[in-house]
C-alpha cells in the first residue's frame, strides 16, 4: 500500500486494473472525468517510488501506469521532465513503452528535454536507448519533426569515441528506422573506428544494404562468430541459480523486471 494520499479521481487509478489484462487503453478523461487541474497529482503518482518499486503482482503496482496514460490524453507538457527520469529510475519491462507513447503525442516540446537526457552520460546505455527510441517515435507521428530527430541523434553517434559500442549501435537501429542516409558519414565512421556493436545492429555493409546505399547482391553473406554472440548475451544475462527450471508456459505478460 503507498504511504501517499492522492485525491479523488486520481486515487481511483490505483485500484482501476491490471494494464497487462486490458484489450484496450480506457478513455480516463470521459470515465473519471480528468482536468487539467490533476496534473499535478498524476505526476506525483506516475513518479511515486513506493509504487513503482513495490510488488508488481499488486493493482496498486498499476496505478503509475495509468497515470502516465492520463497525463498523455490531457497532453500535458508539465510531465516531460518528471516522467524522463524514470528512464533510469524503473528497473521495468512496461513502462518504457508508456513514455514512448507520451512523447510521441507531445511532440516538438518534448525534444529538448530528450536531448538533454542523451547528453548526459551517467545514464546508461540502455537507458538512453530508451530516450532515442522516444525521439524515433516523435518523427514517426510527427513527420516535420524527422529532419530535428535525425539531427539530435547523429549528433549523439558522432561523439563514437566516447559511447558505449553498444549505444552507438542503438543510435544507428534508431537512425535505420527513421531511413536516415544523410547520416550515413558520421556512422561509416563509427564503424571504421570499431566503435559499433555488430551483434546488435550489423556491419557496415549490412546498414549499408538497410539505407538503400547497397543491394543485398552487393554484400557478403555476414557471419558473427559464436563466441562473440554468447559474450554479447552473457553480460545481459544474470547467473541461473542451482536448480534452476525454465517455467512450462507464460500466459499472461506481467509489469515485470529487466533481466
Amino acid at each position: 500500500m503507498s504511504g501517499s494520499i492522492y485525491p479523488s479521481p486520481v486515487d481511483k487509478l490505483l485500484t482501476y486494473g491490471d494494464c497487462s489484462e486490458m484489450e484496450t487503453i480506457p478513455n480516463y478523461i470521459q470515465e473519471l472525468g480528468f482536468s487539467a487541474d490533476h496534473i499535478p497529482d498524476l505526476i506525483r503518482l506516475a513518479t511515486d517510488k513506493e509504487l513503482n518499486g513495490g510488488d508488481v503482482d499488486t493493482i496498486e503496482a498499476w496505478g503509475p501506469v495509468h497515470a502516465v496514460r492520463v497525463l498523455n490524453q490531457l497532453g500535458a507538457e508539465a510531465a516531460i521532465q518528471p516522467l524522463v527520469n524514470l528512464f533510469h529510475e524503473l528497473d521495468d519491462d512496461w513502462m518504457p513503452n508508456e513514455l514512448f507513447e507520451f512523447y510521441s503525442n507531445i511532440g516538438a516540446a518534448a525534444i529538448p528535454t530528450l536531448e538533454a537526457y542523451l547528453q548526459d552520460s551517467s545514464h546508461d546505455a540502455y537507458n538512453l536507448a530508451d530516450a532515442a527510441t522516444s525521439l524515433t517515435k516523435i518523427a514517426e507521428k510527427h513527420p516535420d519533426l524527422r529532419d530535428k530527430c535525425v539531427a539530435v541523434l547523429t549528433q549523439r553517434l558522432a561523439d563514437f569515441t566516447n559511447n558505449d559500442k553498444e549505444l552507438n549501435a542503438f543510435f544507428i537501429g534508431e537512425l535505420l528506422d527513421l531511413k536516415a542516409v544523410e547520416s550515413a558519414p558520421v556512422m561509416e565512421r563509427a564503424f571504421e573506428a570499431n566503435r559499433v556493436s555488430t551483434v546488435i545492429v550489423g556491419d557496415w555493409d549490412m546498414v549499408q544494404v538497410e539505407l538503400g546505399l547497397k543491394t543485398p547482391e552487393e554484400v557478403p553473406q555476414t557471419k558473427f562468430r559464436l563466441e562473440d554472440i554468447i559474450s554479447y548475451y552473457k553480460q545481459e544475462l544474470p547467473p541461473l541459480p542451482r536448480g534452476f527450471a525454465p517455467p512450462v508456459s507464460d500466459k499472461h505478460k506481467k509489469k515485470k523486471k529487466k533481466k
